[in-house]
């Protein structure tokens, strides 16, 4: 798509093909609706390394040519608000419930953003200004700091830990059903389309916009707004399902910025079936 950090024009190339996630300390390449190999086998997750090639199809390879990381990023911390690391453009937004999304909102309190080299803050309508770790803020009477986070500790957590308590979950996708087990036993099973959305987001494997899900899901129909709408309608029965279950509402959840995600805890794990 056009809103891609890379742009490949070439037909076999999906629209979210892929992308570039920090995991455990490193970029790792994450196959989302197409294929890559790498020497000729097929991969859907491969860590980049300088060199390394990538081909999305024949005739269309990508080179890396570097892998640049720093030792730490920039994360914040609050009253209610457990510390997180900071994506390049993120807005703090405090009603109904302090929180911090993804993307740049209007409505915010205020926005943070990186300019690549430096850190900028924006409250209200204000100048911006720069910040850095042991700064700190106030905001709608809420003392926020930001802090330096070791890389090692800001990417995504694996989700399959050999010492992961029995109260874990292990959410087994099917495409057209899914289950989700918590001490040994079924806790939740259903199918159709709600199967289906939880699907896509484990194959994801990561934030996906919603625009994305719903062409999955409905790829029949092109009106956003009708789209948009059977989207929210099925997650509103979905979080109704996990309530019922005992299970977390937000196991599934919207970071208010156009992001649909799949919220493990840390010792959850997932069986992609799809």
């Amino acid at each position: 798509m056009h809103t891609a950090a890379l742009v490949v024009d070439d037909g076999r190339v999906s629209e979210a093909h892929a992308m570039v996630s920090l995991r455990g300390g490193d970029l790792q390449l994450l196959g989302l609706r197409g294929a890559f190999t790498v020497d000729g086998t097929a991969r859907d997750q491969v860590v980049l390394k300088t060199g390394l090639r990538v081909a999305l199809a024949k005739g269309v390879a990508l080179r890396v040519l570097s892998v640049t990381l720093p030792d730490d990023v920039l994360g914040l911390e609050g009253p209610d608000l457990p510390l997180r690391a900071l994506p390049g453009v993120s807005s703090i937004v405090t009603s109904p419930r302090l929180r911090v999304v993804r993307g740049w909102d209007e409505r915010a309190t205020a926005r943070v953003w990186s300019t690549g080299e430096a850190w900028r803050l924006r409250v209200g309508d204000g100048a911006h200004r720069p910040v850095e770790a042991g700064d700190e803020i106030e905001i709608d009477g809420a003392t926020l700091r930001f802090r330096s986070i070791p890389l090692s500790g800001a990417g995504h957590s694996a989700t399959r830990r050999p010492d992961r308590p029995a109260a874990s979950l292990t959410i087994v996708a099917n495409y057209d059903s899914v289950q989700i087990h918590r001490e040994g036993r079924v806790v939740l099973h259903f199918g159709g389309i709600l199967a289906r959305l939880v699907s896509e987001l484990v194959a994801v494997r990561g934030p996906v916009a919603w625009r994305v899900l719903a062409a999955e899901l409905w790829p029949d129909q092109d009106d956003a707004a009708v789209v948009r709408g059977r989207l929210d309608v099925n997650l509103s029965r979905l979080r109704r399902k996990f309530r019922v279950a005992g299970l977390r509402p937000d196991l599934v959840r919207t970071d208010g910025a156009g992001q649909v995600e799949l919220v493990l805890g840390p010792h959850d794990t997932i069986e992609d079936r799809t």
